[in-house]
């Protein structure tokens, strides 16, 4: 965001609008969910539960060789959940008010991209022995882009870890993501296409995005705007 979000442009008109205790925001590594997420805390005074991936010591070996670090990489992932979960728990996740950038129910996702048939069943069997259960979202938010736009967002951060990435894992990610949501109805769902939108900078495309989202109150819905102009 070009200002503090104390700008006048970006402040928005809540009165009467109900929001949601607890957000998820979703989708692929670039797509802008950690950003959305810090945006909302911010616009809602919430907090914010993030996923803490530069915690994991297995992650730049996985992107520069996938094949022989998925299965620890995913483990840990695994664990950390879990951890997560257990802290949620804790705190009682039904008093306090949050954003989250990702959907705990997913973690399975990556591990059926990036394990082979032998260490899916292992990593399987490690999760249903967990028997991960957590409370769901009040509302999700899985954003969309396709993998060539994800591709240019992840090379224009410049993470070092992340300089192996390429559209091939990006398209397959894409594509199981695709697959999770299709079927996932465990809270309402707000799918928006984030290819062109610009939330960050842009105060009328943020604003849109929000008004958009509070009038969701069940069922599956689908964001697709042009990207409006600030004056």
């Amino acid at each position: 965001m070009n200002e503090d979000m104390a700008d006048k442009r970006w402040q928005l008109d809540l009165t009467g609008k109900k929001i949601p205790r607890y957000i998820a925001v979703e989708g692929p590594i670039g797509v802008g969910k950690t950003t959305l997420t810090k945006q909302l805390a911010q616009t809602f005074n919430y907090e914010t539960l993030l996923e803490r991936a530069e915690e994991n010591p297995f992650l730049e070996r996985f992107y520069a060789d996938e094949k022989n670090s998925a299965l620890p990489t995913q483990l840990f992932f695994l664990f950390q959940r879990m951890q997560q979960i257990n802290d949620l728990r804790q705190d009682d996740m039904f008093e306090p008010v949050r954003v989250a950038d990702f959907l705990i129910q997913k973690d399975k996702l990556f591990a059926e991209v990036t394990l082979d048939d032998h260490e899916l069943r292992l990593y399987q069997q490690v999760y249903d022995h967990l028997t991960i259960d957590a409370p769901a979202p009040d509302l999700v938010i899985y954003l969309q882009a396709p993998a060539q736009v994800l591709l240019e967002r992840i090379q224009q951060r410049g993470i070092t870890s992340e300089r192996s990435i390429d559209a091939t894992y990006l398209t397959e990610l894409n594509d199981a993501y695709t697959r999770f949501f299709h079927y996932y109805d465990a809270s309402p769902l707000l799918i928006i296409n984030a290819a062109e939108i610009d939330w960050v900078n842009n105060p009328n495309d943020y604003r849109n995005l929000v008004n958009y989202m509070l009038d969701i109150t069940r069922g599956r819905h689908y964001y697709n705007p042009q990207p409006a102009i600030d004056f």
